[in-house]
């Protein structure tokens, strides 16, 4: 029976054929088989095509695009059978194309403004793309190391993918692609005004803009394969659970490193020559962090040097050759060091002994209802397990320094004392940069709520929890720490403006209110538009409800700064103008008006949402 001719997988047929076991080794993908099979008539793992008995040719082993297929068509269905598709697809458009209009139109009057300035004006222009490219090289190579973690070691489908009789080439190659769309697709559709407004300001032709797709494709590729390289290296020295936590930590202090060193360096001052001592110093400043060995100046030099009539060849070429080696090393790298990466990556993490309840969490809420207690004892313990989450911390914790940093450098003191009607007008406008700032953290700890409770839903469900209970538990668990960030944000800001008493109790009473109003619009729109099933909590924040709640919030900011500015007006000119005492009643009238749209804001999405997750059939 052993020798009876029994189809092999892909149709070999094992039984007297010299190396046919390792042969068939190979064709589930084992290591031994890319040894035995060179012996016997099959290919190896990366030989050609299976011979099999009589002259048949076996099937050939899925190539790049059959491995990309599946996902493609997955998310083609997901788009067919959304609900409201329609509609997501025509607001995705109106919003993009106002992003595009708005960037183009930044752009190309800077472009414009350089080029009417003698003498140094490409250089300028030189030195904004580069600057623009040297920003997305940094964001995609960060983006890169986190996204490789997910495609290439932590995606669901990958047991069944290494299983597989699949070349590790071909794995590589899909596994590179999909990193490179996942994290490169916001960066590639950012810089597609910012070239076409250099196209139409310096009148390029069709070769212009053929030669930019030919420079974003492997300006794309390069960081991919550097951040994958990294992962690799970092999954075969430390268990993929935890190289995730230190990828996050890693990536969060770049990214607040980057931000604080773009900031500091003041940008700003290129647009005003005059601060600078002599040109020779201006000069120093435009040629600064300008380096010949970075993807971001071959690329910049490659663009110019064809918008300005002299195209010259070799920094696009050094461009894409450093790109093709790069992914050849990648491709070797992968083959040599991924099994050992990938078995690292189903270790899971360690337990440890002697764990007990925390006495700090237990004292706040001991005299709560149980289910409340745990509810938000649950919500903060998970927050801090997961170093994605309680990371970015730091990273916000930069960005508010950055913005108290912008304030400090409003020029409102050069020159001429500037007038108290104009510093109290600029500090009643920042209640609305800093309403955005906090919507912005709420859409990234509070919007993703209840979508990573996940699978585990049904079990809250099918509880004697009321719902309304989780609802209130997750509401006050992210009002807490945004009120932490609101109110020092706002009354540091107005004290570093020196405005006035009324300025600051107002705006301080406006930003209180809108805290409320903002958890409760990002709690309820993550329960109208959840994503169960996501692997990447960063994810959930950019999806349409994500976009729906940062639309729905910047409406909310407008409607209250409106209903208050024209009311704070008539009182601050009053005021400077010696008599504030007929400006009472608008102003009330507009606080009043404000406070109800605050109180509506708070009630309605949380009763929305409290439906909407009552009715979810599980």
């Amino acid at each position: 029976m052993a020798d009876s001719a029994i189809p092999a997988p892909g149709g070999i047929v094992p039984g007297g054929v010299p190396g046919a076991a390792e042969e068939d080794a190979a064709s589930r993908g084992g290591d031994s088989g890319r040894a035995g099979a060179s012996g016997g008539r099959g290919e190896g793992h990366f030989g050609g095509p299976r011979i099999a008995i009589g002259g048949t040719p076996a099937r050939r082993p899925p190539g790049v695009l059959a491995l990309l297929r599946p996902k493609l068509r997955i998310k083609v269905n997901r788009a067919r059978t959304s609900e409201g598709q329609l509609f997501k697809t025509a607001l995705l458009g109106f919003v993009g194309l106002f992003f595009w209009t708005f960037i183009f139109a930044v752009i190309y009057r800077m472009l414009l403004y350089f080029r009417g300035t003698q003498g140094i004006g490409e250089l300028l222009a030189a030195k904004l793309l580069g600057l623009a490219f040297l920003t997305f090289f940094m964001i995609l190579l960060l983006s890169n190391v986190i996204t490789a973690l997910s495609t290439f070691f932590l995606s669901e489908d990958l047991e069944l993918l290494v299983a597989s009789p699949v070349e590790r080439v071909h794995v590589y190659g899909a596994r590179l692609a999909e990193t490179i769309l996942d994290s490169s697709w916001m960066v590639a559709l950012l810089a597609v005004p910012i070239l076409t407004a250099y196209g139409v300001v310096y009148a390029a032709g069709p070769l212009y803009y053929l030669l930019a797709i030919g420079t974003v494709i492997p300006f794309l590729v390069l960081p991919a394969v550097l951040g994958s390289a990294f992962t690799l290296v970092l999954v075969n020295v430390f268990p993929a659970r935890r190289t995730r936590d230190l990828l996050a930590l890693i990536g969060l202090f770049a990214a607040a490193g980057v931000v604080a060193l773009f900031r500091f360096l003041r940008p700003e001052r290129l647009m005003r020559p005059e601060e600078f001592r002599d040109l020779v110093d201006f000069m120093a400043v435009l040629r600064t962090p300008t380096s010949p060995w970075l993807p971001s100046e071959w690329a910049a030099d490659a663009l110019m040097t064809q918008l300005n009539g002299f195209f010259d060849w070799h920094p696009w070429l050094l461009l894409l050759t450093t790109a093709g080696a790069f992914v050849v090393f990648g491709a070797w790298l992968h083959g040599r060091y991924y099994h050992s990466g990938f078995s690292r990556a189903q270790e899971g993490a360690e337990r440890k002994e002697g764990r007990s309840r925390s006495r700090w969490l237990d004292a706040p809420f001991r005299n709560a209802a149980p289910a409340t207690r745990e509810l938000v004892e649950k919500e903060i313990r998970v927050f801090f397990r997961d170093a994605t989450q309680w990371s970015q911390l730091i990273l916000l914790g930069v960005l508010v320094v950055v913005y108290v940093y912008n304030i400090t450098q409003l020029p409102l003191y050069t020159g001429e004392q500037v007038s108290f009607f104009l510093i109290n007008v600029v500090s009643f406008l920042n209640l609305g940069l800093a309403g955005f700032v906090v919507a912005a953290i709420a859409a990234r700890f509070v919007f993703p709520g209840m979508s990573i409770e996940g699978k585990m839903m049904w079990l809250l469900r099918s509880s004697p929890t009321d719902v309304r209970t989780l609802f209130w538990a997750k509401y006050w668990v992210g009002t807490v720490p945004l009120l932490a960030v609101a109110l020092p944000l706002i009354v540091a800001t107005n004290l570093l403006m020196q405005a006035s008493t009324f300025i600051l109790v107002l705006t301080t009473l406006t930003m209180i209110g809108a805290t409320f109003a903002l958890t409760s619009l990002a709690l309820g729109f993550g329960a109208l538009y959840p994503n169960y099933d996501t692997e990447n909590v960063a994810e959930i924040p950019t999806s349409f409800g994500g976009l729906l709640f940062m639309m729905s919030a910047v409406i909310y900011l407008g409607v209250v700064i409106l209903l208050e500015a024209w009311p704070v007006y008539l009182f601050l000119q009053a005021r400077f103008q010696g008599g504030g005492e007929t400006s009472i009643v608008p102003l009330l009238m507009g606080v009043a008006g404000a406070a109800v749209v605050t109180a509506l804001t708070v009630w309605i999405p949380l009763q929305a949402g409290i439906r909407r997750v009552s009715s979810i059939d599980f």
